[in-house]
């Protein structure tokens, strides 16, 4: 949690230690301060406050879209859901809509193309289209602008995970959309709270049973003090994501991959002929023993890394994403994402490419 989210949580916790469902007063300023944060969520997504719904995060909320659609929509409705979803949501599409799936194949790059839906309508319309914003392990943006017009187009509902764009890109357009979901702790707020856009249209069935909260959309007591903090952290965010700082954002992200690719001429970088979020660059690393566990070896050195599959915990289970976009084999054991902050300096990145320098180095000399 960043500084203005932490104030402004320890602020919220003093301020508002009431239910915001119940009648006396100090339950009534939390009510008041729960939908003052809806109205700046609103406003930011640029829909109403009511269609907002807090949630614990983006998986609570892409579950909820996922129960509600296996609720209401007749036995023979099919949705279009991209493969390279996050697993929240892909999981939970696959546990309530099962085979009323038509997933969406993404080309080399990670990202859908819009020929497709073009030809896969004549097979038939669907009742709703699912395609993420930005992907969470290339950071590939997805075209879900121009899918939201399409699915206007054709009377279709559009439902985007925008949990890895919102507090990276510019927040506007998403209210537009259908269904919007996304999570505090990616853009500096609290873990544990997170919102749900739904359509103005309609009762939303509700996941988790109880109480009437959330106009009777989310029972349980809401999470005032994260609501606030979420929305507080939202906001300077934004302020923050002005073309100069997103421009200096991608020129540290070009100049960090120029570097890699000139130390390490072998690697691939994924996604690298379409835009990605400034803050993700995954690789195919050279052809080495999986056995060399980058993971491990660059945790040690200070550097929290990721992979693109189970190999370094001794599985032979490559990511659906890498699946996808045709990354198989031994060159899934080699994928690493490498992720940053608004606040990471280029120096950051050379350091981490010092670091995996000296560990290709001693890897080396130990075949020799």
């Amino acid at each position: 949690m960043n500084v203005v989210a932490r104030d402004a949580w320890l602020e919220a916790v003093e301020q508002f230690p009431g239910n915001p469902s119940s009648l006396h007063r100090i339950g009534a300023r939390a009510d008041k301060a729960l939908e003052d944060a809806r109205q700046v969520m609103g406003d930011l997504l640029g829909c109403s406050p009511l269609d907002v719904v807090w949630t614990s995060g983006a998986t609570e909320s892409n579950n909820t879209i996922w129960y509600h659609l296996s609720q209401t929509l007749p036995e023979d409705a099919t949705v279009w859901v991209a493969s390279i979803e996050h697993p929240c949501c892909l999981e939970s599409a696959r546990y309530w809509m099962g085979n009323r799936i038509v997933w969406i194949p993404v080309n080399e790059q990670g990202v859908v193309e819009s020929s497709w839906l073009d030809s896969q309508i004549q097979n038939g319309r669907p009742h709703l289209v699912c395609v993420m914003a930005a992907n969470n392990e290339t950071g590939c943006l997805q075209p879900w602008e121009s899918v939201r017009q399409w699915c206007a187009g054709q009377k279709v509902a559009f439902f985007c995970d925008a949990a890895q764009w919102v507090g990276r890109l510019p927040m506007r357009g998403l209210g537009k959309c259908d269904w919007v979901s996304g999570c505090a702790h990616k853009f500096g707020g609290p873990k544990g709270i997170g919102f749900l856009k739904c359509p103005s249209a309609g009762k939303l069935q509700s996941l988790l049973r109880g109480g009437p909260q959330e106009m009777q959309r989310r029972a349980g007591t809401e999470n005032v003090a994260g609501a606030i903090a979420m929305v507080t952290a939202l906001k300077a965010r934004e302020e923050e994501l002005t073309i100069e700082k997103l421009s200096e954002l991608k020129n540290v992200q070009v100049t960090f991959e120029s570097w890699l690719r000139t130390e390490m001429p072998d690697v691939r970088v994924l996604g690298d002929e379409v835009p990605r979020l400034w803050n993700t660059t995954t690789v195919v690393m050279p052809d080495t023993d999986c056995r060399m566990r980058w993971v491990v070896k660059l945790d040690k050195m200070g550097f929290a890394v990721s992979s693109g599959s189970a190999c370094a915990s001794g599985k032979e289970q490559t990511s659906h994403v890498m699946e996808a976009m045709g990354v198989t084999g031994a060159a899934a054991s080699r994928v690493l994402r490498f992720s940053s902050g608004m606040k990471t300096s280029l120096e950051d990145w050379r350091a981490l490419l010092d670091a995996v320098k000296q560990i290709q180095s001693i890897s080396d000399e130990a075949k020799v």
